[in-house]
């Protein structure tokens, strides 16, 4: 069932993020990947700032916060690398 959830929290975290950035939708894999992928660069970036982040001790809210905004720089610097514009 952890599985399920955490495929169901990257889609959702993944979908918004691509919303935020690119204006559209990713697809459904890559939105699962991306969530997935933003979650644990969130945590490190959180963690890196002193902002300690552990999933059992904090809202449902405050985690999909932190997986977006590590999603949204993870497409900012893959499109920088891939050269795409963001923020159409």
């Amino acid at each position: 069932m952890h599985i399920l959830g955490w495929l169901f929290f990257g889609l959702i975290t993944g979908f918004i993020a691509s919303k935020i950035v690119n204006a559209r939708g990713q697809g459904c894999i890559l939105n699962i990947a991306l969530g997935i992928v933003g979650a644990v660069v969130g945590g490190a970036l959180f963690s890196f700032l002193g902002e300690p982040v552990s999933y059992h001790h904090v809202g449902f809210f405050h985690s999909m916060l932190v997986a977006i905004l590590g999603a949204i720089v993870v497409l900012i610097v893959w499109n920088g690398v891939t050269g795409r514009k963001t923020f159409r």
